[in-house]
């Protein structure tokens, strides 16, 4: 029976489909991404923002009508949006049979019997489960890189955000099944372990009494295979000490950290429910720089919170000048209902939040550009992602870019590289986010 598996969303999403996916091909489901010979279709939605909520329902009307008029027989929803609107789901939209809850999606292969056989359900679990996939995950990104969600949910209740009502409280996965997991992921040829979470700093927190990142990180250092080990959405307030000894004494740790700032303003911070100051901020940037003087940072933005000044924008705007990130994103601040932003006043017209971000990501844009013209020079070790078509080069990371946010860095070569390969590439040119390259003497590892 052919199964098509649709992943919308973040990459903790994704990594809870690849285990959907795992249970589904060990019942003997097969995999497609045509939607005509589909037998099944699974939706794992987000509804993180507006957007993500548009492009999940437009995807769930747009998959009814294959189970109205064409070959499937289930239509499964999962994920956020349907934890979130299951009853709404059920009712607007009665092509669709199962309604699975974010911590229900271990019972995926139980949904669609169900489906199967003519029953329609809403499946949800306690959001203080921790679902457990026993099966092989289905690797969707290439093989030579996957994520690790190191802990499910989030206690932090900032006031833009549902996460909290949708995932449950924050809780961390047994260290021990980590470490199979990745080993897994290793023995199944990855290279580069991406740690995810709602906030990955605070991992252990819940089950150890402490926070226990830095012995993750060592253990998984130790496993035979990887490559790189990557760091995201790590709060800038839980940055420790033991965690930057990790990061500057383990060769596999990328000098890069994902840290989700939102503002700079003491006053729309405190209104955001988050807990630094703009001093602290610098205070945790400018440790990483010193203690680690090539580390790569990554941050993101929201512009246009309710009561967000002129003044309180230009603030940003210095700050970000000042700070020099290396990555950054921006979003508009979108008002989700349920959470206390949601009905703060001073709430601010589209038009100015999209100025706002735009004039946020030229400053970026001119930031960017200028450190990729000082990577000129630079030998760097390159993840190969890929041969462009055609031409004699091929596509590829460097340890500054994080998959599908980051940039790209292109190899000239007439070399036979292949996708998951490492090649050590001197930077011979830069083109706007991007890098041009050529191999060194000793290029493979």
């Amino acid at each position: 029976m052919n199964i098509l598996f649709i992943s919308l969303g973040c990459d903790k999403n994704l990594v809870d489909s690849e285990k959907m996916l795992g249970l589904l091909v060990s019942k003997g489901y097969e995999v497609t991404d045509d939607e005509e010979q589909a037998d099944v279709i699974v939706i794992n939605t987000c509804c993180f923002i507006h957007d993500a909520k548009q492009e999940s329902v437009d995807n769930i009307l747009e998959m009814a009508e294959y189970k109205k008029n064409g070959r499937a027989k289930a239509l499964i929803v999962t994920g956020c949006l349907a934890e979130r609107y299951r009853e709404e789901i059920q009712k607007e939209i009665p092509e669709v049979d199962v309604v699975l809850g974010t911590t229900a999606h271990d019972k995926i292969v139980e949904a669609i019997e169900a489906a199967l056989e003519g029953k329609r359900q809403l499946w949800m679990e306690d959001l203080k489960a921790l679902p457990r996939v026993g099966a092989k995950r289905q690797v969707t990104t290439g093989g030579h890189y996957a994520y690790l969600k190191i802990a499910e949910g989030c206690d932090r209740h900032c006031t833009y955000c549902i996460i909290p009502k949708i995932r449950g409280p924050y809780r961390s996965v047994p260290m021990e099944e980590l470490l199979a997991e990745a080993e897994e992921l290793a023995a199944q040829g990855v290279k580069e372990l991406i740690l995810v979470a709602q906030e990955t700093t605070l991992y252990g927190i819940d089950i150890y009494g402490g926070k226990r990142l830095p012995e993750l990180l060592r253990r998984l250092c130790k496993i035979s295979g990887l490559r790189w080990i990557r760091l995201l959405y790590c709060y800038p307030e839980e940055i420790t000490d033991e965690l930057i000894a990790v990061m500057k004494e383990e060769p596999k740790v990328c000098h890069y950290l994902d840290l989700p700032i939102q503002h700079a303003s003491d006053e729309i911070l405190k209104r955001m429910g988050r807990r630094t100051t703009k001093r602290e901020l610098v205070d945790v940037i400018t440790r990483l720089r010193r203690e680690i003087p090539d580390i790569c940072l990554r941050t993101t933005l929201i512009t246009g919170f309710p009561g967000e000044t002129d003044e309180q924008h230009e603030e940003l705007m210095d700050f970000v000048d000042e700070m020099e990130f290396d990555r950054l994103g921006v979003f508009t601040y979108s008002p989700e209902e349920d959470t206390p932003a949601a009905e703060l006043p001073g709430q601010i017209d589209e038009e100015v939040k999209e100025e706002r971000q735009a004039e946020l990501m030229e400053l970026q844009q001119d930031i960017a550009f200028e450190q990729a013209e000082a990577m000129v020079g630079r030998k760097l070790p390159v993840m190969i992602e890929g041969k462009l078509p055609d031409e004699p080069a091929y596509v590829g990371r460097t340890y500054r870019d994080a998959p599908g946010v980051d940039g790209l860095i292109f190899v000239e070569t007439e070399e036979v590289l292949t996708t998951g390969d490492f090649a050590n590439v001197t930077v011979t040119g830069a083109q706007e986010y991007d890098l041009i390259g050529g191999l060194s003497d000793e290029f493979t590892e």
